[in-house]
């Protein structure tokens, strides 16, 4: 999908995550406002906040507060998660992918085992293409330094039958884009 001169990266980004079944809504990079976002869209239940790496972590305090977060990292706290928070160290406007770092805390944990992943995105971090991400001269080369998955939408599969969302991680993905 050629960018044009109309539209930005976000908004590209936000085109093609909505495309993957994903939810993506812009809130301003305020700690309460992402709490808010959180706690407006999210299910009740267990949440687990992972320490963000790209982002302040002054912006996920208030998220640590709302109703049900834990700090516990054990395996039968993580298998009870319904909700998982982390950053998202880049986004793909041509995909709307989001890149999660995975050797930072449990970022890994937090967004592949909770059922409801929300994963919050710099505006600034979003690239065109995946490609773009293994230039030294993109996002200070981060992306040939660090662990990271690639996540498109919720987890799905085909492979027995008719589409199944949640098999193999989240069954949602929400993108907060501050």
């Amino acid at each position: 999908m050629p960018q044009s001169a109309s539209m930005s990266l976000v908004d590209a980004f936000e085109k093609s995550a909505t495309a993957a079944a994903a939810t993506v809504e812009r809130v301003a990079r305020d700690p309460e406002q992402i709490a808010a976002a959180v706690a407006r869209i999210a299910p009740a239940g267990p949440l687990a906040v992972a320490e963000p790496l790209y982002l302040p972590t002054k912006l996920f305090d208030a998220c640590r507060h709302l109703a049900g977060a834990f700090d516990a990292r054990s395996r039968k706290a993580m298998d009870d998660c319904a909700v998982g928070v982390t950053d998202a160290f880049a986004g793909v406007a041509h995909s709307g992918s989001i890149c999660v770092c995975i050797d930072h805390d449990y970022a890994g944990y937090v967004s592949l085992l909770s059922r409801f992943h929300v994963a919050v995105l710099p505006a600034e971090n979003i690239v065109e293409r995946p490609g773009d991400l293994f230039r030294l001269d993109c996002l200070n080369g981060d992306g040939l330094r660090r662990n990271f998955v690639f996540i498109t939408g919720p987890s799905a599969t085909a492979d027995m039958g008719p589409l199944v969302r949640g098999v193999h991680g989240p069954h949602r993905l929400h993108v907060i884009v501050v």
